[in-house]
C-alpha cells in the first residue's frame, strides 16, 4: 500500500482538482461522510459529539462531518478554534452550510467555560483542527484546548492525522491520543512512525471515490507493507520440488558464549523454506551445535585464513553471515577479503556489520547484499548518533542504501526496508513481545531461506520482515511478555501458508 508525504498530498489534491476535475467540494463532502460513517460505527447511533475545528482542509472535513452527523440524529457542538474571518475556502463554505443546521457553535478560546462543559458531555471528540500541513509545536491557544481535550478522557476521532502529529515523520511535543483516525486517500507515513503511531489508534482508510491512478501516480516511493503484496512475492512450490532446489544456503555465526545465535539463524533458514543449511562455526560451539542443529549440517571453520574460508563458502547459492560471531580484528579482515569474492547473495548482521563498520569500501564492493541493522548498529555503520536514526529511520535508512548501494533493512519499530533507487517499505506485522534476544537472528535466517528460493533482495527483504512480524503476532496469541526467539521459530511455517492464502475482503475499505 502506498503512503503518501503531507508534501506530495498537497499535489494529490492539486491533481485532483484541477487535472480530473473534481470539485474540492465533493472531495470534501466524501470526506466527512467517511468520518461519520466511522463516528456512528464508534457510538452505535447515539450521543453527544465536539467537533474540534481549524481554518484548513482538515476543518472543512470536520465540519462536513458533523452535517452527516446531526442528519444521523447525533447532538453536535462545533467549537471553532481560529477566528471565522481566518478560515480557508472550503472551511468557510462548510461553516457557512453547518449554520443552517440545528447545531451548537461555539469559539475558543472566547467561549472557554462552554467548551469545557461541552467536552465534558461529550461521547466522542472530532477532532479536525490540523491536518498534514502541520508542522512543528501548536501555537496558543489551540495548545491549551488540545492539552484539556486530551485530559478530559473522552474517546477521539481524528480526521486524516491526529492534530500535532507530523505526517511525514510522526514527530509530536503534544496531541490527542485517537482511538481510531479516518485518513483520506491514502496513509501517511507519521500514522506509523513513533511516537506519532502510538497515537493514531486503529486506521481507516477513505479512499473519497477517487481514481486509483491518483495514488499510483503520486509522487514518492514509500510504502506499507499489505497482505496482497507479500502473497504475491512469496516463493510458490511446485508439488515435484526437492531440496536441491530451495537454495543450498550456508550459514557463519556462532561464538563461546553466541551459540544460541547460531542456532537461531540456522533453524531459521530451514522454517522458512530453505533447501540445503549448512552452518560453520567456531570449533568451541561444534559439539552443541551439532547436538541441538539435527536439521542442518554443522561445520567448523577457521575463521583466520581466507582462502579455506573462502574454498568452503564457494559452493554455496545464498549467504547469511555474522549472528555471535564475535567481534575479533582478524575475523574482520577476515569478512574483508572474503566476502566481496562472493558472487551470490549475502545477509550480513550483528556482528558481521560491527566488524566492518567503517569499511564503506567493502560494504559496497559486495555484489549483491542485505544488511539487517538494527538502530545502534546502524549508527555505527553510518557514524551517527544512535539518537539520529531514532528520530529519523526512513532518512538513515535510505542514506545507508545509497551509499552502501545495498537492501538495508532497520530493525526500529516499524522496521524499514529501503533499497538503493529510493524505494521504502515500512512493515506492518509484528508486535512488542518480540523484543528479545534472538529475534533478529531469526530475521536474518528468515530473509536467507527466502533466497535460497530465487526470490530477489527486495522480495526477499520484505518478505522475511513481513513473515517474521507474522510469526510474532502468531506466537503472541500465548501471551506477548516472556515471547522467546524459539517461538518465532516454529510459527515460521504457520505464517508463511497464512500469508499465501490471504484473500481480500469483498468491499473493505480499509487496511491497518
Amino acid at each position: 500500500m502506498k503512503l503518501i508525504s503531507g508534501t506530495a498530498m498537497r499535489q494529490v489534491d492539486k491533481t485532483a482538482i484541477e487535472e480530473m476535475g473534481i470539485p474540492e467540494a465533493v472531495l470534501v463532502e466524501n470526506a466527512g461522510r467517511a468520518v461519520a460513517r466511522a463516528a456512528d460505527h464508534m457510538l452505535g447511533g447515539q450521543g453527544r459529539i465536539t467537533v474540534l475545528t481549524g481554518k484548513g482542509n482538515n476543518g472543512a472535513d470536520g465540519l462536513a462531518a458533523a452535517r452527516f452527523l446531526v442528519k444521523k440524529g447525533y447532538k453536535v457542538t462545533l467549537v471553532l478554534a481560529e477566528p471565522e474571518a481566518s478560515f480557508g475556502p472550503g472551511a468557510a463554505l462548510e461553516l457557512r452550510i453547518c449554520k443552517q443546521f440545528p447545531m451548537e457553535i461555539l469559539h475558543y478560546p472566547a467561549e472557554k467555560d462552554q467548551v469545557r462543559e461541552a467536552v465534558k458531555t461529550s461521547s466522542l471528540l472530532l477532532d479536525s483542527l490540523l491536518g498534514t500541513r502541520f508542522h512543528g509545536v501548536i501555537r496558543e491557544p489551540m495548545h491549551t484546548l488540545v492539552k484539556e481535550c486530551g485530559d478530559s478522557g473522552i474517546p477521539v476521532l481524528a480526521v486524516d492525522i491526529p492534530s500535532g502529529i507530523e505526517a511525514d515523520t510522526g514527530r509530536r511535543e503534544l496531541s490527542l491520543k485517537a482511538a481510531a483516525t479516518v485518513t483520506m486517500i491514502a496513509p501517511k507515513p507519521g500514522l506509523y512512525l513513533y511516537p506519532g503511531a502510538a497515537y493514531t489508534g486503529k486506521i481507516i482508510l477513505a479512499d473519497l471515490n477517487t481514481p486509483p491512478c491518483l495514488v499510483a501516480e503520486a509522487p514518492g516511493k514509500e510504502y506499507r507493507l499489505d497482505p496482497a503484496m507479500i502473497r504475491d512475492w512469496l516463493p510458490v512450490r511446485p508439488k515435484n520440488s526437492h531440496k536441491g532446489m530451495n537454495g543450498k544456503i550456508g550459514v557463519v555465526a556462532g561464538s563461546l558464549g553466541y551459540a544460541g545465535a547460531a542456532e537461531m539463524c540456522s533453524k531459521a533458514v530451514v522454517r522458512s523454506g530453505g533447501g540445503l543449511v549448512s552452518l560453520y562455526t567456531r570449533k568451541e560451539v561444534l559439539e552443541p551445535l551439532i547436538i541441538k542443529s539435527t536439521e542442518v549440517m554443522v561445520r567448523p571453520l577457521d575463521l583466520a585464513d581466507p582462502d579455506q574460508v573462502l574454498a568452503a563458502l564457494r559452493e554455496y547459492d545464498v549467504l547469511a553471515v555474522g549472528p555471535g560471531m564475535g567481534k575479533s580484528p582478524e575475523v574482520g579482515e577476515c569478512l574483508a577479503r572474503v566476502l566481496p569474492r562472493f558472487d551470490g547473495p549475502i545477509v550480513l548482521d550483528a556482528d558481521g556489520l560491527n566488524l566492518l563498520a567503517g569499511r564503506d569500501d567493502v560494504l559496497s564492493s559486495l555484489k549483491q547484499k542485505i544488511f539487517t541493522p538494527h538502530p545502534g548498529e546502524m549508527a555505527r555503520l553510518l557514524g551517527c548518533p544512535v539518537r539520529e536514526v531514532l528520530q529519523q529511520p526512513l532518512e538513515k535508512a535510505l542514506e545507508g542504501a545509497a551509499r552502501w548501494q545495498a537492501v538495508v533493512v532497520l530493525k526500529c519499530a516499524p522496521t524499514v526496508i529501503a533499497l538503493p533507487d529510493g524505494t521504502l517499505y515500512m512493515n506492518s506485522t509484528g508486535n512488542e513481545g518480540m523484543a528479545t534476544g534472538g529475534s533478529g537472528d531469526v530475521l536474518t535466517g528468515t530473509i536467507a531461506g527466502f533466497l535460497g528460493q530465487k526470490l530477489s533482495l527486495q522480495e526477499a527483504a520484505c518478505c522475511g520482515v513481513y513473515i517474521h512480524g507474522l510469526a510474532g503476532d502468531l506466537a503472541a496469541a500465548n501471551g506477548k511478555i516472556g515471547m522467546q526467539a524459539g517461538d518465532l521459530l516454529y510459527r515460521l511455517p504457520q505464517a508463511i501458508d497464512k500469508a499465501k492464502k490471504y484473500v481480500p475482503v469483498l468491499g473493505a475499505s480499509e487496511f491497518a
